[in-house]
């Protein structure tokens, strides 16, 4: 246990600088979306879901909790239209919210994810987690929201707005299936290996503690 929890941090020390900056609307992309038609915001949504690593590591914790495809399609689906519904409809709708603290609620569920999948509600609370789909509807909707707060960072313009919109969407669920893919083959294999137990715990592990310190992050950052 001790040297794959000594991995774990390590990778989340070289990461954690990376998952801090991972939601900056740089004028990059402003450019690229003045440059390019319907296709750029295709391709920053991409991009925005591939830096996105918050929202990547709640969906590695889902998957840990999983055991087939059927129920990875199943969920991963019902994480999907949560987060279609709020970027859409938000960003169309105008909604606001604080970037910050959409930030550090996002966070929050990477927390969540990780104490869940340690059986933080039995060992601590004596209690069963709440229904798995449901929360994962649930904060996709949260997630969503941080997305349409990163869209809304952009000038758009006052053409096709919601072709955009839906543009950036696509992009970010082309992303997130090429980000999904290496993390369902590393874990699915793993799984098979002496050390999968090892490995589970140390990475649900960080996934607490990444929850943690970017929720801490994210709050400086809203009362500074």
């Amino acid at each position: 246990m001790g040297k794959h929890l000594k991995t774990i941090v390590l990778i989340g020390s070289v990461l954690c600088p990376t998952l801090l900056l991972a939601h900056d609307v740089s004028a990059g992309d402003q450019a690229i979306l003045d440059n390019g038609g319907l296709l750029s915001y295709i391709w920053v949504g991409a991009k925005h879901m591939l830096t996105g690593y918050d929202h990547l590591l709640f969906l590695a914790g889902v998957i840990f909790f999983l055991k087939g495809f059927k129920d990875i399609l199943k969920f991963i689906t019902v994480f999907t239209i949560g987060h279609s519904i709020t970027l859409i409809g938000g960003t169309f709708t105008g909604i606001q919210v604080n970037e910050y603290l959409i930030d550090a609620v996002i966070a929050l569920s990477v927390l969540y994810k990780g104490f869940e999948n340690l059986n933080g509600f039995q060992k601590l609370f004596k209690v069963k987690p709440p229904n798995l789909l449901l929360m994962v509807f649930a904060f996709g909707l949260i997630h969503g929201l941080g997305l349409s707060t990163r869209l809304q960072s952009f000038d758009m313009g006052q053409e096709q707005i919601l072709l955009k919109i839906i543009s950036f969407n696509v992009g970010v669920e082309l992303g997130q299936i090429a980000a999904l893919i290496p993390i369902i083959f590393i874990i699915s294999k793993w799984k098979e290996q002496p050390s999968y137990k090892a490995f589970y715990k140390a990475s649900n592990v960080y996934l607490v503690i990444a929850g943690v310190g970017l929720f801490l992050y994210q709050i400086v950052l809203y009362f500074g």
